[in-house]
């Protein structure tokens, strides 16, 4: 039993609701954030079971213990095992036709699909009606999802059918860059509640929705650990010294990020006789189109690609480093800037959507213009000469993690907050019947 954080003797003691996490790949080297919050929740007390629509992104056996063991507990949508799947599919239609019915109805008549959309829409229902499967069985009371896109499609579907209140937690900036074809404000609509991870991506959404909505809207912000990210020693990074700086770039190589803008600036400097070793971490569709720019602008000897690294790799290239630039023209708040200011690295990102929230130009970083080539060599140029700067934003950055983004702090929220929207449901529904 829990008391929801209240120690007056007189308040009434709730029940533990049990929470469903659904989530569109789980875990996956990408999304270590994830896998904290699910183990930061469970460690407060808040009773977690994980779904995943597709498999982990590695074998478990390239997977840290930790991960490994989640992917065993986790249940997975998509297993690979399409006659067990279509056995599960079948014993729903015979047992549980109202369910099936009114998912049918929902895709039938939700506002703004077209009929295209509708019959794809229905591959959604055959996920959801799995997910109310597991969740029946589990006797799992309220589903929560992250990200808007196909997961929450999926997510709306379960709750509609199976007659389960869901939530979700909005990160941006996909489902944010294209509300309508994510028909997120169906989603948000029909949400009990909305966790964003910033106040960027909240004012988002209330364009969504009319002002009598906007209560369900609260800002829990994501963060690291700074009593795990500590600043290494690293002797030389902030002395004035003859060789040259380490830079390191992590995200997936994909336009948004703005890495073919990084590498230009880098080259600018180049022009300029200011040499910097960059690192670049991370795999995606873009990567050999990013190598042949180094290649062809002579740049091979400053820049080195490695593809995606487990989180532990990513860290220790971090605590080498001297600076971290993420020059993304899309973001919502990432958790590279935050593990990196944790460290004690001075950053240079851009100020779009959230960033500007995690960082003060000129007191924990500095922002320049997406998109900005020059602008962005500029501040790097800034950062190289100037070990004094590097000094003063690293410090500033750490305090600021410490401050505001300080993950077991925002957990504790996080905990209590979903105390508090799911504790006050009705469970006069139809948890606890097995499909």
């Amino acid at each position: 039993m829990e008391q929801n954080d209240q120690t007056d003797s007189h308040k009434p003691v709730l029940a533990a609701v049990r929470i469903g996490y659904l989530l569109s790949q789980y875990p996956a080297i990408s999304h270590t954030f994830f896998l904290q919050e699910v183990l930061g929740l469970r460690a407060r007390g808040v009773p977690i079971e994980t779904a995943s629509i597709n498999r982990p992104d590695r074998p478990s056996a390239e997977m840290p213990a930790v991960e490994a063991a989640e992917a065993r507990r986790t249940h997975y949508i998509k297993d690979g095992r399409k006659g067990r799947t279509l056995r599960k599919l079948l014993g729903v239609l015979f047992t549980r036709p109202d369910v099936v019915m009114r998912g049918l109805l929902a895709v039938a008549t939700l506002d703004g699909l077209s009929l295209g959309e509708r019959g794809f829409w229905l591959f959604y229902l055959a996920e959801a009606l799995l997910v109310g499967r597991w969740m029946k069985l589990r006797r799992l009371q309220h589903l929560h999802v992250h990200f808007g896109g196909p997961v929450a499609s999926v997510g709306l579907l379960t709750s509609l059918a199976w007659k389960v209140p869901y939530s979700l937690t909005i990160h941006g900036p996909e489902e944010l860059l294209n509300v309508e074809s994510h028909h997120l404000s169906t989603k948000v609509a029909h949400a009990k509640f909305v966790f964003c991870i910033s106040d960027f991506c909240r004012s988002q959404l209330y364009a969504l929705v009319p002002p009598s909505e906007w209560d369900k809207f609260t800002v829990i912000r994501l963060g690291v650990d700074p009593l795990v990210l500590t600043p290494g020693a690293r002797p030389n990074s902030f002395s004035m010294r003859d060789d040259t700086l380490r830079l390191v770039c992590t995200g997936r190589m994909v336009p948004a990020k703005g890495h073919l803008v990084l590498l230009q600036a880098v080259q600018l400097l180049r022009e300029k006789g200011i040499s910097l070793k960059v690192t670049m971490i991370g795999g995606g569709p873009e990567l050999d189109s990013l190598q042949r720019f180094v290649v062809s602008n002579q740049l091979a000897d400053s820049v080195n690609f490695t593809k995606a690294l487990s989180h532990p790799e990513t860290l220790a290239q971090l605590r080498r480093a001297d600076l971290f630039a993420l020059a993304s023209f899309a973001e919502g708040i990432p958790v590279a800037l935050m593990e990196a200011m944790s460290l004690g690295l001075p950053c240079i990102s851009t100020n779009i959507a959230g960033i500007p929230e995690l960082i003060r130009t000129g007191v924990d970083g500095i922002l320049v213009p997406p998109a900005n080539a020059a602008a962005l060599a500029s501040a790097l140029e800034s950062l190289i000469l100037d070990s004094g700067l590097r000094r003063s934003l690293g410090a500033s950055a750490r305090q600021r993690i410490i401050n505001q983004y300080n993950l077991p702090l925002n957990q504790e929220l996080l905990a209590h907050t979903f105390r508090l929207k799911t504790g006050s449901h009705d469970h006069t529904g139809e948890t606890g019947h097995e499909a």
